[in-house]
C-alpha cells in the first residue's frame, strides 16, 4: 500500500538508526545541548514576537538581546494578558498567522483558545511520531512501527488539544483512526467510543490512545460484561468472528475471563493523565502493554513524553522554553499575589523537588512567561538504565489543588489517588473536599464503591494508606492526636446521574464529571441530593 503523507517517506528512504534519530534523538542529547537549543530559540522567538500588538504589550517598547534579559525584563503572564484578543482570535495582534486554534479543557467553566503557528505544528506533529516510537518499543533505536498502523482513539474531537493534535496529526503521516475523525460526527461521545469498537473488532488495532483512568474504567466494564456476553449479527462478521474466538479460546488458556489484550493485542498504549503511574498494572493487565505517559496541554499539544522504559518524562528541547518556579516560591506568592517568585532553568533543577512550569511559546507565537499552573516533580537528573542523561519529571498536580490540613499536610489528587488504589476498594468515582468542624480541619470523601463496606471501614483504609505515602499527613495524629478523613458512601449511580444532569443541561465534556479535589459546594450538594433521590426511590 502507497502512502502520501509528507512523513511517509522516511521510512522508505531512512535507514533504522536514522529514523531513530529523527524522532527520539532529543534523548541522545546532554543537558548543556539541551541549553543551547533552548537559547537559539528563545533569542529567535523574540525577533519575531516583539514588534506584534502583543508582543510589544508584554515585552515593552525595548526588545531583549540575551536569554537573561528576557527573564529579567519580562513579567510572568497569565491567560487574562492576552484578553480580549486570544479570545475573540484576533490574528492581527499576533507576529505571524496561525495554522489553528484549539482550546483548554475548560477548567473553571470557561474555555482559553490559543493559537499555533505552522511552524510550531510540524515540530508537534514529529512529536507525536516521536511517542508512538517511544511506546512501541522497549530498547534503543527499534521502530516497530509505519505508517499505515491502526490507532484506536478515546479522546475528544477538536478543538479539544487532543483532538486538534490528532487531526493534526493525520495530514503528517498515515494511519488509520478509528473511529474515523468526523468533525462533523454528532454522536455522543460513549457512542463514537462504541461505534470505535465496532470498527476495531473488524480490522484489528496496533496502538490505543485514551486518558489513562478512561482505559482502566474500560477495561472494568470490558471484564464484567464479557462474563455474561451472548452473540449478535453484528459479531457474525468473519473477521469479528474469527478474533472473538482466538480471544475467548486465549482467556480459557490462562483460566480466566476475556480481557480487552485478548481482542486487541496492541502494539503500544499511549496515555496522559496524573494517574497513569498508578494504574500503570492494570492498564497493563487489561490491554496488553505497558503504557506510555505524555505531558500535553492547550498552550503547548506536546511538552514531554517517556522514555522507551516509560519511567519519568522528558520535555523537548524545540518545544517552548521552559522555566521553573521552585515550590517555596510558588508559596510565597500564595501567600502574597503581588510578590514575584523567581525562575530556575532546566540546568538548575534539583532532583526531588517540586516546580511550577512556565512556558514561552517558539515559533512566533504570543505566550511569554506564561504560568502554567502545573507543579511537576523531577523524579531523577539521568536514567542509569537507559543512559539519557536529560533531568526527568512526573507531573504532581495543579497550583492550589491540595487539601490543607492542620497547617501540616498538603494532600493533592495523585496522593488521594495513589491511597484509595491501595485500599484495594472497588469504586466508580470519588471527590475529595476540605471540612471544617469547629476549629479543626477534615477531609471529606465523597465515594460510589462497587464493593461492600462501611464509611468507618474506608475512612480507615484511606487514613493508613495516606500515612504510608505522605510524611506529613501521618504527624496529624501524633502532634495534634487528629484521625481527618470523614467519608460519605454514595449509592450506586449517583456518578452517572450526575453525568447526565450536566449533559442535560449542555454542560461540555470537560465538565461532565465532578472534579476529584476541592469540588465546589454547589457540586457536592448535587452529589447529595442526587444520593438521596437514589435512596428516596429504592
Amino acid at each position: 500500500m502507497k502512502y502520501t503523507h509528507p512523513e511517509d517517506d522516511y521510512f522508505d528512504k531512512l535507514t533504522e538508526p536514522e529514523l531513530w534519530k529523527r524522532y527520539c534523538g532529543f534523548l541522545d542529547l546532554t543537558v548543556q545541548e539541551f541549553m543551547e537549543i533552548q537559547e537559539n530559540l528563545l533569542l529567535d522567538q523574540i525577533d519575531r514576537v516583539w514588534p506584534s500588538v502583543l508582543g510589544k504589550r508584554i515585552m515593552g517598547n525595548e526588545k531583549p538581546m540575551s536569554m537573561t534579559d528576557f527573564r529579567s525584563r519580562v513579567p510572568f503572564t497569565s491567560y487574562e494578558d492576552y484578553e480580549p484578543h486570544l479570545s475573540n482570535k484576533d490574528e492581527d495582534a499576533l507576529a505571524c498567522k496561525p495554522g489553528f486554534w484549539c482550546h483548554s479543557s475548560g477548567r473553571m467553566g470557561q474555555f482559553k483558545w490559543f493559537p499555533h503557528s505552522p511552524e510550531f505544528i510540524e515540530r508537534a506533529n514529529k512529536a507525536c511520531v516521536s511517542i508512538v516510537a517511544l511506546a512501541s518499543t522497549k530498547e534503543r533505536g527499534k521502530m516497530n512501527f509505519a505508517p499505515g498502523f491502526h490507532m484506536l482513539l478515546v479522546l475528544p474531537k477538536a478543538p479539544y488539544m487532543s483532538g486538534a493534535t490528532i487531526d493534526s496529526m493525520a495530514k503528517y503521516i498515515s494511519f488509520r483512526a478509528i473511529p474515523p475523525r468526523d468533525n462533523e460526527s454528532t454522536l455522543p461521545f460513549q457512542q463514537q467510543v462504541a461505534a470505535g469498537f465496532q470498527i476495531a473488532l473488524k480490522e484489528g488495532v496496533d496502538i490505543i490512545t485514551a486518558i489513562a483512568s478512561v482505559l482502566v474504567k474500560m477495561g472494568e466494564q470490558f471484564e464484567e460484561q464479557a462474563r455474561r456476553t451472548k452473540f449478535t449479527v453484528s459479531m457474525l462478521h468473519p473477521a469479528v468472528l474469527s478474533r472473538l474466538i482466538r480471544a475467548k479460546l486465549r482467556a480459557r488458556r490462562e483460566h480466566r475471563p476475556m480481557l480487552p489484550r485478548d481482542l486487541w493485542p496492541s502494539k503500544a498504549l499511549v496515555t496522559s493523565g496524573m494517574d497513569t503511574s498508578i494504574y500503570k498494572q492494570a492498564i497493563t493487565r487489561y490491554w496488553g502493554a505497558e503504557p506510555c505517559e505524555f505531558y500535553g496541554c492547550a498552550e503547548g499539544l506536546i511538552i514531554a513524553m517517556h522514555g522507551w522504559n516509560k519511567n519519568g518524562l522528558y520535555f523537548l528541547p524545540d518545544i517552548a522554553f521552559y522555566e521553573f518556579i521552585p515550590e517555596k516560591e510558588v508559596q510565597k506568592w500564595q501567600a502574597d499575589p503581588s510578590y514575584q517568585p523567581s525562575t530556575v532553568l532546566y540546568d538548575e533543577v534539583e532532583e526531588g523537588q517540586l516546580y511550577e512550569v512556565v512556558i514561552t511559546q517558539l515559533y512566533g507565537m504570543p505566550l511569554l512567561r506564561y504560568r502554567m499552573k502545573d507543579i511537576v516533580k523531577f523524579t531523577g537528573m539521568a536514567d542509569k538504565e537507559t543512559g539519557v542523561r536529560l533531568p526527568h519529571i512526573r507531573f504532581q498536580r495543579r497550583v492550589g489543588e491540595t487539601i490543607d490540613l492542620a497547617a501540616l499536610a498538603r494532600l493533592d489528587e495523585r496522593t488521594l489517588w495513589q491511597a484509595l488504589a491501595n485500599t484495594g476498594l472497588r469504586y466508580a468515582d470519588w471527590a475529595a473536599t476540605k471540612e471544617y468542624d469547629g476549629d479543626s480541619t477534615y477531609l471529606r470523601l465523597h465515594i460510589e464503591l462497587k464493593d461492600g463496606a462501611s464509611s468507618e471501614r474506608v475512612a480507615e483504609l484511606m487514613d493508613q494508606n495516606l500515612k504510608l505515602i505522605d510524611v506529613d499527613y501521618r504527624d496529624l495524629e501524633s502532634y495534634l492526636g487528629l484521625n481527618p478523613v470523614k467519608v460519605t458512601l454514595l449509592p450506586p449511580g449517583t456518578f452517572d446521574r450526575y453525568t447526565d444532569r450536566q449533559r442535560a443541561a449542555g454542560a461540555d465534556l470537560a465538565h461532565l464529571k465532578p472534579p476529584h479535589v476541592n469540588a465546589s459546594q454547589d457540586t457536592v450538594r448535587a452529589l447529595e441530593e442526587l444520593s438521596q433521590d437514589i435512596t428516596n426511590a429504592s
